[in-house]
């Protein structure tokens, strides 16, 4: 059986669009327990979180020298912060006289760090400054010049990536995504516009396998039939990395009128510039006219990076996963980043982190897609980051229906992966990018990696 759906037949081997050669992963059913059980859970943060490149931020969140994130991930805090000379340096966010957090908020800017438990400071490439009252400390405890321990870190496409345990390959090595593939979008040029942590009910594996296909499409959210092919292009990359193309403005192939355009296409055609009203198409030819449209505003607005994309691109969701917990939703107006963080103890548990980012055109035609699901009067100039809104465990986090009815979904699921009538996930071609994280996360739980 193969399952090859092409988003573009025609597009040439060997091209950013084309389908990727298949890969073997095997059928194997692997053992629900991985989804619960705290030893899988130990051997993920003894054998997969420290050798991995993570996804720590973005580098608008620090355009200047001394600006600085911080990036959660069990029980470490790492701190990211822009140097004199423009690049980028990470660290333990803990100081090494009593195991304070330096920084104490998620965003900021400083002319150095100092820690508030005892008032040492730190230079923002970490080396120590000055110790409070380093007379009374013995000379042989503090002739090191106790610093910030440096964390491995490194840029690409305007993302900020850490290694904790500082021996994976290099980050261009590592990611397993052609070359322009990512850099296409400029999403250095971006801004964060919106970002939302809430703690879901499963575990974070679970959160990545739903959303790693679009196979539930029609039964979770049937309300998206009018305006998106739930068939998708599934393609596999090296090293865990994966992506669906999903084809939007486009009816799917399940809905009943094919013919006549529905009310959603109509406000993708507003959003891209056009009349519905004047458009005596039909609905399978809404989305070749939104391309159109899309690139004739473009070069009207001077966005020249817009060249780089195929038609397909300004309309579709490239849908990229970054192994091992991120899913970046690529469009050219802006991108959609989810992270599934794990629970530092409870692998019944995770946190779902999203930062929409918007590439502000000060014109009235060019403005946030209804994608994005942004809440009404949201700033999406870029002038102010927006802080991380935290939603109480057990509340929706609001990010529009679609992503509410995943909130139910994901907790569902992640009750029935411990049920005794459950024996293993069975995927299905649909289901390959899942197939191909597990694989991928099985080389570093066994030790091939």
């Amino acid at each position: 059986m193969s399952f090859d759906i092409r988003v573009n037949p025609n597009a040439p081997a060997g091209s950013l669009e084309a389908k990727q050669p298949p890969v073997d992963n095997g059928l194997d059913v692997p053992d629900p327990s991985r989804y619960y059980v705290p030893e899988f859970m130990r051997k993920e943060w003894e054998r997969l979180w420290p050798r991995v490149w993570l996804l720590a931020g973005i580098t608008a969140d620090i355009p200047e020298e001394g600006d600085y994130f911080t990036f959660e991930i069990g029980h470490e805090s790492i701190l990211v912060v822009r140097q004199a000379d423009g690049g980028v340096k990470a660290f333990y966010n803990v100081c090494p006289h009593r195991a304070n957090r330096v920084a104490l908020n998620e965003f900021g800017s400083v002319a150095h760090f100092t820690c508030a438990f005892h008032g040492w400071q730190f230079e923002c490439d970490g080396k120590l400054k000055c110790i409070t009252d380093e007379e009374t400390f013995a000379p042989q405890l503090v002739a090191h010049r106790p610093s910030l321990s440096e964390v491995r870190c490194d840029v690409h496409a305007g993302l900020v990536f850490v290694n904790m345990d500082g021996k994976a390959p290099p980050l261009v090595d590592w990611i397993g995504l052609p070359k322009g593939y990512l850099e296409n979008y400029q999403i250095d040029k971006m801004h964060a516009v919106r970002h939302v942590r809430s703690t879901w009910n499963a575990n974070w594996k679970v959160g990545v396998d739903s959303f790693y296909e679009t196979y539930h499409l029609p039964h979770i959210h049937p309300q998206t039939q009018g305006v998106m092919e739930d068939f998708s292009q599934y393609d596999l990359y090296p090293n865990g990395f994966s992506r669906m193309i999903v084809p939007i403005c486009n009816v799917s192939h399940r809905f009943p009128d094919q013919k006549n355009v529905n009310p959603g296409q109509a406000y993708m055609m507003a959003e891209a510039g056009m009349k519905p009203e004047e458009f005596s198409g039909t609905a399978g030819e809404v989305r070749a006219a939104v391309q159109k449209a899309k690139r004739a505003r473009a070069k009207r607005l001077g966005l020249s990076h817009y060249d780089n994309f195929t038609d397909g691109q300004l309309t579709d969701s490239w849908a990229t996963g970054l192994f091992p917990n991120v899913q970046i939703g690529c469009h050219p107006e802006g991108v959609f980043i989810m992270r599934f963080l794990p629970h530092p103890d409870d692998p019944k548990r995770f946190y779902y982190d999203n930062i929409t980012m918007f590439r502000y055109v000060d014109d009235p035609d060019y403005f946030v897609p209804g994608w994005m699901g942004l809440p009404k009067g949201t700033d999406v100039t870029g002038r102010t980051r927006p802080t991380i809104e935290h939603v109480p465990e057990g509340v929706k986090p609001e990010l529009g229906e679609v992503l509410d009815q995943d909130v139910e979904l994901v907790a569902a699921v992640g009750a029935g992966s411990r049920s005794r009538g459950f024996k293993g996930p069975l995927w299905g071609e649909q289901e390959v990018r899942i197939r191909h994280f597990h694989r991928e996360l099985d080389r570093y739980i066994n030790g091939e990696k």
